[in-house]
């Protein structure tokens, strides 16, 4: 009798906790199942905002912050501030430009029409201008003005001379900045504007 008893007092406790692990594992089944659909919901929301954003910066980019207005004619000047060789100090020279963009890099030609230096004023016209080659790229800012950065490769007398720009670009429209050059380690300042000096 005693051990009858002992028996079914043993599997009312296996069936108890049976029906323990048994509700157990259908509310982990059931949290379990609720986890994927909130991973699966922030990983869409994540992907959704993150395609939103990406729309935004580019409607911001190209509508707010547009690249500043290079193609075209340009009329540039440089005064030579510090070279090695004395009769190139202070020395003016401006040209003419036709530069037209593509994307953030910059193409074009260019022609020397001005020289004020040690050995006179001259103007050039026709088959006595020199040209020059132009490439360069334009530096976008956000919080403060563009930037554009040149490289012109000018056929001189005898030799190639070449020079280098850092320009900032104004909110009337110029180009302000300095030039530095191969020829007599010149160093200097440039303006570029639209319309002739």
């Amino acid at each position: 009798m005693r051990c009858e008893g002992s028996a079914r007092l043993a599997n009312r406790a296996i069936s108890a906790s049976g029906s323990f692990f048994t509700v157990g594992y259908i509310i982990f089944a059931g949290q379990s199942h609720m986890s994927f659909d909130s991973f699966f919901s922030d990983v869409l929301s994540t992907v959704v905002g993150g395609a939103a954003l990406t729309f935004l910066f580019f409607l911001g980019r190209e509508k707010l912050f547009p690249l500043p207005a290079i193609v075209g004619r340009w009329y540039f000047e440089i005064q030579t501030t510090s070279t090695d060789y004395v009769p190139y100090q202070g020395m003016i020279l401006r040209y003419v430009a036709m530069v037209w963009p593509a994307e953030y890099r910059i193409e074009g030609t260019a022609e020397k029409i001005y020289e004020n230096s040690s050995t006179g004023v001259r103007q050039f016209v026709g088959e006595h201008r020199t040209r020059a080659v132009v490439e360069g790229l334009i530096q976008k800012q956000y919080f403060s003005s563009d930037k554009v950065f040149l490289h012109i490769v000018e056929e001189g007398h005898g030799r190639e001379s070449t020079n280098f720009f850092r320009l900032v670009v104004q909110a009337d429209g110029t180009m302000v900045g300095t030039f530095s050059s191969m020829v007599a380690s010149q160093e200097g300042r440039s303006l570029w504007q639209r319309r002739p000096f």
